[in-house]
This record gives structure tokens, C-alpha cells and sequence, in this order.
């Protein structure tokens, strides 16, 4: 082969591996299922009925019967034993206990009542047993009945029922398109302002006026009753001690 076909110094050789354009499938990466066996058989496929075999049986343990190993009495026939009637002594039994029926004094039908009586039916309500404590069944107050009134009563016919909306505030008949202040906008100014002004009194806080701040004793703080034993009279002079005293007779 000339070498002038050629161009660069390229040259075909064999490829060193598989290579992806050769194959037009997936290639072996993609596993049809199998259709042979019971499991992972293939659903398009027609798949007969598999059947297992069970585990061996235990082998049956030997005969557990005696066999002939029995020594049948020479006295024993086909119709019985042979021989004369044979007796056994056996113990003496002991005494029955005596019946302790009581006596015709011991009933007392009269605390009976009820029960010799005839009453009403009488019901007593027992506690909960133990079956019932994880019992989550709800009450008679957990159902609610339908109400007889309004559109959603169950069996009866209803009148056609009408909501009544709010006011949209878009195109409506009072939709303010300037929005123009209401008079509730607007600050009341004080006549005063434009006009002639009153005059004005102000009223002062009242004055107190000064008392004496001196802590005085009450009525508990005194105690007569003290006093009531040394109440008494006492004669006084009748003239001062700086006065001269009257000197009538005078010694010549």
C-alpha cells in the first residue's frame, strides 16, 4: 500500500477496548429477565406453576409396643380368669360426719326483704373493669347532631339563603376619586383667636392655714385612777412669813 493515501501520521490500528459507537444496544449493561425458574421470571413470559419440596419427616421411632414380651398368667383364657372367687379385707371406713343443719330458729325471713318479696328491679352501677382502661371510644357528649335550622340541615328542605356583603371602597357610588378632607379632618379653632377674648380667672389650691405641729397628749394618756387615793385637805398660813409678826405687850 502506497503511502501517499495518507495524510499526518495517523494510521488505523486495532481498537484497545470496546468502544461505544461499534454497538448501536446499551450493551451488556442491560440484563433481560430470565425465563427459567420462579423468581425474577419474566412478566411477558408465561411462567408455570412452581411447586417446593418440604423438609424430610422424621423417621417414625420404633415400635413402642411390648410385642410378645407379655407373660400372659396360665389361669388367664379367652373368657376370663380361672379359678375359684378370690375376697380382699380392706380397712375399716371411717364414721360420716353429722349433717350440721341448722334449726328452724336460726332463719329469720323477716330481715329478707327484697329478696322474699317481690320489688321493683333494682340496678347498681359497678366501676370500670381493667379490659376497658385503654378503651378511647368517646362519649355521648362528643357527638354533635345537626342543627334543624339553616341551610344545612340533613333531611329537610331549606328556603334559598342570601349573604349580604360589605361596601366595596372601589366604584362605588361614595368613592372619594379627590380625596377631599371630611369635616372631621379639620381642628375647631378657638373662638379667642379671631374675636374679642374674655377674661380669664384662674382658681388657685386652698391654703392651709398654720397650726401648731407640737405633739400633745391624748385622752389615753392620762390616769386619774392614780391620783384618787392621795386627794385630801390641807391647811395653809394665813399670813406670809416675810410680814412682822404683832407684838402687843412691850416690856417697858
Amino acid at each position: 500500500m502506497s503511502t501517499d493515501i495518507w495524510v499526518g501520521n495517523w494510521r488505523p490500528h486495532r481498537p484497545r477496548g470496546p468502544i461505544a459507537a461499534l454497538y448501536s444496544s446499551p450493551g451488556p449493561k442491560y440484563g433481560l429477565p430470565t425465563n427459567v425458574g420462579f423468581q425474577l421470571h419474566d412478566p411477558s413470559r408465561f411462567r408455570a406453576p412452581a411447586y417446593s419440596f418440604g423438609t424430610r419427616r422424621f423417621q417414625e421411632l420404633e415400635s413402642c409396643s411390648p410385642g410378645p414380651g407379655y407373660l400372659v398368667p396360665p389361669n388367664m383364657t379367652m373368657r376370663g380368669r380361672d379359678g375359684i372367687p378370690a375376697y380382699s379385707i380392706y380397712g375399716r371406713p371411717r364414721d360420716i360426719n353429722p349433717f350440721k343443719t341448722p334449726g328452724p330458729g336460726r332463719y329469720c325471713p323477716e330481715k329478707a326483704g327484697r329478696l322474699a318479696y317481690p320489688s321493683a328491679p333494682i340496678y347498681s352501677l359497678a366501676s370500670r373493669t381493667k379490659e376497658f382502661e385503654n378503651d378511647q371510644t368517646p362519649g355521648p357528649a362528643a357527638y354533635g347532631l345537626p342543627p334543624m335550622m339553616g341551610p344545612k340541615v340533613v333531611n329537610k328542605s331549606t328556603a334559598p339563603n342570601y349573604s349580604i356583603y360589605g361596601r366595596s371602597m372601589i366604584g362605588s357610588f361614595y368613592e372619594d376619586l379627590s380625596k377631599t378632607p371630611g369635616p372631621c379632618n379639620y381642628r375647631l379653632v378657638d373662638p379667642s383667636i379671631y374675636k374679642n377674648r374674655p377674661p380669664h380667672y384662674s382658681m388657685l389650691a386652698r391654703n392651709m392655714p398654720p397650726g401648731d405641729n407640737t405633739t400633745k397628749p391624748g385622752p389615753g394618756a392620762y390616769s386619774p385612777e392614780k391620783y384618787a387615793q392621795q386627794r385630801g385637805l390641807t391647811f395653809g398660813i394665813r399670813h406670809s412669813d416675810y410680814v412682822a409678826p404683832l407684838i402687843v405687850d412691850v416690856a417697858e
